[in-house]
C-alpha cells in the first residue's frame, strides 16, 4: 500500500548499567549472545527484511560499536595467510557497506521517543523501522520479515505485539485493541506502563516498529510521559488521535529480554542448544545438574 521500508533506527544509547561492571568498557550492544553481538542480530534481522539504510542512535562510549561494523584488514590479512576461508566469511557478514550506516548522537537520555526523533533528519519523509537490540527474538521467518510483510498489506503503522503476565503490564507499553485474536489487531490506543488494573490488555508492545513519518512530527512537541521521559508509545498513540491506522501484530518466534540478566542468559541458552556444534555438551551438562537444582 505504502512506500518500501528500507531504513531502520537502532536506538543504542543506553548506559547498560544493569550489566556493570561489563558495561563500564564495552556497550551493551556488543555483549556476545554465543558468538554474536547483540547489535548483529538485530541488524541481520533488518536485512532478511529488505533494510538498506541503518541509523543508529548512539551516545559518548560507542565507539567499540562503531569499529565492530568496519573492515578489519589485518585480521582478514591473517585469516587469509592460514587458508580460515569458513572465518573469513563469518567475518564478512559483520561488514556494512561504506555509508550504509549513520550514526546520530542522542547528548541526554531523555527517553525512547526522543532518541527516535534525533534520527527525523536522515528518515526524511518515508516510513521506517525500529528496532530495539535488546529484544532479541529467535524465529524460523525473522520478526521485522513478518511485520513488513503484513505492512504492505496495510500501510499505517505497525507494532510488535505479544501476551504478557497481568503483573508485568506495568513494565511496557499496552495495546487497547478492537479484536484480541489473529496476527493484525486493530489499535484503539496505548498506554505507557499501567497498573495491572488499569490495564486495556495484556498485549505488550515488543521492540519492533513500522512508523509513519508523521510520528516524527507527533515527537516534535517534546511531551513527556511515563517516567518523565519522551515517549515512543505516546507518540504512536497520538496517530490514533489523528484518525491514522495503527496495528498491533503478533509475530510468531520467542522473544528473549536481552536488557535483563535472567533474560541474557535465558537466550544463551536456547540458541547455544540450537546450533548443531553446541547442542550435546550444553544438553549434557544442562541435565547433569538439573537434580540439583
Amino acid at each position: 500500500m505504502g512506500n518500501k521500508v528500507t531504513t531502520a533506527v537502532f536506538p543504542v544509547a543506553g548506559l547498560g548499567t544493569r550489566f556493570l561492571p561489563a558495561t563500564k568498557s564495552v556497550p551493551k550492544e556488543i555483549m556476545t549472545l554465543v558468538d554474536r553481538p547483540l547489535i548483529q542480530y538485530a541488524i541481520d534481522e533488518a536485512r532478511a527484511a529488505g533494510i538498506t539504510e541503518f541509523i543508529f542512535v548512539t551516545s559518548r562510549g560507542k565507539g567499540a560499536l562503531e569499529d565492530y561494523f568496519d573492515l578489519a584488514p589485518n585480521l582478514e590479512e591473517e585469516l587469509r595467510r592460514k587458508g580460515k576461508e569458513d572465518m573469513l566469511e563469518v567475518l564478512a557478514k559483520t561488514n556494512m557497506d561504506s555509508g550504509a550506516i549513520a550514526y546520530i548522537r542522542q547528548h541526554k537520555a531523555l527517553g525512547l521517543g526522543h532518541a527516535v526523533w534525533c534520527a527525523r533528519r536522515l528518515i526524511g519523509d518515508q516510513p521506517f523501522a525500529v528496532i530495539l537490540p535488546d529484544d532479541v527474538i529467535a524465529a524460523e521467518k525473522p520478526c521485522l520479515q513478518q511485520m513488513v510483510e503484513a505492512y504492505d498489506e496495510t500501510g499505517g503503522n505497525m507494532v510488535a505485539a505479544m501476551e504478557v503476565p497481568a503483573e508485568k503490564t506495568s513494565s511496557y507499553g499496552i495495546l487497547d485493541v478492537e479484536n484480541n485474536d489473529g496476527k493484525l489487531l486493530d489499535v484503539n490506543g496505548m498506554v505507557e506502563k499501567p497498573a495491572a488494573d488499569e490495564s486495556p490488555s495484556n498485549l505488550a508492545v515488543i521492540g519492533r516498529y513500522i512508523l509513519s513519518p508523521n510520528v516524527l512530527k507527533n515527537l516534535d512537541e517534546m511531551k513527556k510521559g511515563a517516567g518523565g521521559e519522551i515517549q515512543l508509545t505516546d507518540a504512536i498513540a497520538a496517530e490514533l488521535e489523528q484518525k491514522n491506522k495503527v496495528y498491533g501484530y503478533r509475530f510468531e518466534g520467542q522473544r528473549f529480554d536481552c536488557g535483563s540478566k535472567s533474560g541474557f542468559l535465558q537466550a544463551t541458552v536456547s540458541y547455544g542448544l540450537a546450533r548443531a556444534e553446541l547442542r550435546d555438551d550444553l544438553a549434557g551438562y544442562i541435565k547433569s545438574i538439573a537434580p540439583t537444582l
